[in-house]
């Protein structure tokens, strides 16, 4: 049975504009007005899910939804470097973060690799089987790393897709064959 996914990234916050690893500060009030502005816009679903961090749950909120918390829906899990900003790390570790970048199954952080993070996202995908229309407002790590499962993109992938907050990603199909519908903005005005 074809399954419909929806995937939203949670609203702007100050983590996400600080390019921090994983850093789980709840939206700010500018991606809560953004948030809720779209709330009008979300699509139907039959399950509704989010991420454990404050933001999807922030965010979820925001757009008027009553989400179950899903921890597959977890950032991911980067060890040492959660929280930290990309720029500190690189200045810090500039082979570790190079090895991380050209390495899908690098860990220098002592979290999950990136083929770890693809797979997490794969399972959960797989296992929505005959679920109908699932809404997931998800890390932005998430919706990449299921993207690059989904079409059995190389890993290497994950690092050209780019993820902006508030929009939906949708894949359509059953595990093995999605088809992809990617980026569009929740509200007609792109939520600003």
């Amino acid at each position: 049975m074809t399954v419909r996914v929806m995937l939203v990234p949670p609203a702007m916050n100050a983590a996400l504009r600080e390019a921090r690893f994983a850093g789980d500060a709840a939206p700010d009030e500018s991606g809560l007005r953004a948030a809720r502005s779209a709330a009008a816009h979300v699509p139907d679903a039959d399950r509704v899910l989010c991420g454990p961090s404050g933001r999807c749950a922030g965010t979820a909120e925001a757009l008027g939804l009553r989400a179950v918390c899903e921890p597959a829906l977890r950032e991911w899990e980067l060890g040492r470097w959660a929280g930290e900003r990309l720029d500190e790390v690189s200045a810090r570790e500039p082979d570790a973060v190079a090895a991380w970048l050209a390495d899908p199954v690098a860990a220098p952080h002592g979290g999950e690799s990136l083929l770890d993070l693809c797979a997490r996202a794969g399972a959960w995908l797989d296992s929505l089987n005959g679920a109908g229309r699932v809404l997931a407002v998800t890390e932005p790590s998430l919706v990449r790393a299921a993207v690059v499962y989904a079409l059995a993109l190389p890993p290497q992938a994950f690092w050209r897709l780019d993820v902006a907050p508030l929009t939906l990603t949708e894949l359509s199909g059953r595990a093995g064959r999605w088809n992809l519908r990617c980026g569009r903005p929740l509200a007609p005005d792109g939520g600003t």
